[in-house]
């Protein structure tokens, strides 16, 4: 990845990294110790449910699955692209991510699966519309990757090979936010339960509304250069 990243990829990158670990948090804290951000924790608990004819559990994890999978696709339809490009309906995506976040606090707050099935819906359609930028993978919702590409560094500096310190930096950026997030969520959940949502649902439209304003400030288009 030799080109300069812009402004707005570090930004949004650190931004939304911070709102998943913030809502990850939450759901993890909550009634249900669900994990929503990411799908590898879900899918083991799923296969243990299914062995132990766990059905009630089995038709939770299954439904948090197709929710995450629900959000993706429907950032396929609004976006009909995976690399990140400045231009896009990223604006309308983060919309509605803060849309599904808001909506999910009162079904939390009486309880019901349907809160997790929201946030796992959110954070699908998150991770689905952040996912390369020049090359480089950028997820914001797990952190695998990210941890991948710091140890694959290590390798190569170890081996005496240039570091792509582009990539990297990235990578070391997105950790510090999602883990900056958790931070913020366990915090917030302890002060106000569920309702502490509503700050990754209200930074999700800052951030939303602030790409929309710098599109337009630097007069992109849907097609055109990055």
């Amino acid at each position: 990845m030799g080109m300069r990243l812009p402004t707005w990829v570090w930004i949004g990158a650190v931004a939304l990294a911070c709102v998943a670990g913030m809502v990850n948090v939450i759901g993890y804290l909550g009634f249900e110790h669900q994990a929503v951000s990411h799908l590898t924790g879900t899918t083991s608990l799923l296969g243990a449910a299914l062995v132990a004819r766990d059905w009630r559990i089995v038709l939770h994890l299954a439904a948090v699955v197709v929710a995450f999978c629900a959000g993706a696709a429907v950032s396929g339809v609004i976006l009909q692209d995976e690399r990140l490009r400045l231009g896009r309906r990223y604006g309308v995506t983060l919309a509605l991510e803060a849309a599904l976040l808001a909506a999910a606090v009162p079904l939390f707050l009486r309880t019901q699966i349907h809160g997790a099935l929201l946030a796992a819906m959110a954070c699908g359609l998150q991770n689905a519309m952040v996912t390369t930028y020049s090359g480089a993978l950028v997820r914001t919702t797990h952190l695998s990757g990210m941890f991948t590409d710091l140890g694959l560094g290590l390798g190569h500096l170890i081996r005496g090979r240039a570091l792509p310190v582009r990539r990297l930096s990235l990578s070391a950026l997105i950790i510090g936010g999602f883990l900056g997030g958790g931070i913020a969520g366990a915090w917030l959940y302890g002060a106000i339960g569920y309702r502490a949502l509503l700050v990754p649902a209200a930074l999700t439209g800052v951030t939303g509304i602030g790409y929309t304003l710098y599109r337009h400030w630097r007069g992109a288009r849907p097609d055109g250069a990055h």
